[in-house]
């Protein structure tokens, strides 16, 4: 089989928090921002990393922007995300398991993350659904605020993993902006339904599905 990097996305793809990541970053955003909060509610969060979602909030805010202040924001966040997760725990998305269990089987793959969320974030979220551990690896909002500039540090510490200088990297994601960062960096995208969009808004992924252990979605992450 041919060497392969996967990069599966959390939210909407593998798992609904129920907004607990919302509820955090509204939270948190009043805490640094007071009586801007219609500015960070004002954002969709889909398909954006952590740092992305705050500097759009303060831009809007007409607040301070550097990335020093966006830290101190997700710092603010990720105080707060633990907890509310815990109001109402984390969902599984159905046949998500499925699809990580087959690239697991795949000859000569590394199963990685390509998420928005901050490294702390991503493993308070898939710990609740006991798949943190499943992932040896990932890129995440804390490397890099660009999502395709994310998705290349998860695919460079895939290759690490495979000893390798060239795989297939596949993204796994449930937004258009998974599938144009996963065009970036040469990627192909699965992409699947199960968040925020329909078929027609991700139509210009790989290969299109409404569940990941779709036959056609097994098939496509077996090469």
């Amino acid at each position: 089989m041919t060497p392969t990097v996967f990069l599966f996305d959390i939210d909407g793809t593998i798992l609904t928090a129920h907004g607990a990541g919302r509820r955090a970053m509204q939270a948190a955003f009043e805490a640094e921002c007071p009586g801007q909060a219609e500015a960070m509610a004002s954002v969709a969060f889909a398909g954006m990393t952590d740092p992305g979602i705050v500097r759009t909030a303060l831009r809007r805010a007409e607040q301070p922007a550097d990335d020093a202040q966006v830290q101190r924001v997700v710092e603010a966040y990720l105080r707060r995300i633990e907890a509310e997760l815990g109001v109402n725990p984390p969902r599984e998305i159905g046949g998500a398991r499925a699809a990580i269990e087959a690239a697991e089987r795949h000859a000569h793959a590394a199963v990685g993350l390509g998420t928005g969320n901050h490294v702390d974030g991503a493993r308070y979220k898939l710990a609740s659904v006991g798949l943190w551990d499943r992932f040896a690896f990932g890129g995440f909002g804390s490397d890099a605020e660009d999502r395709a500039q994310m998705l290349a540090v998860g695919r460079d510490r895939g290759l690490a993993r495979l000893g390798a200088d060239t795989a297939r990297v596949v993204v796994i994601g449930d937004t258009p902006r998974d599938i144009s960062a996963a065009v970036t960096i040469g990627a192909q995208c699965l992409a699947v339904t199960t968040g925020p969009h329909d078929a027609s808004a991700l139509e210009a992924a790989d290969r299109v599905v409404d569940r990941l252990d779709h036959p056609a979605a097994l098939q496509f992450l077996l090469g």
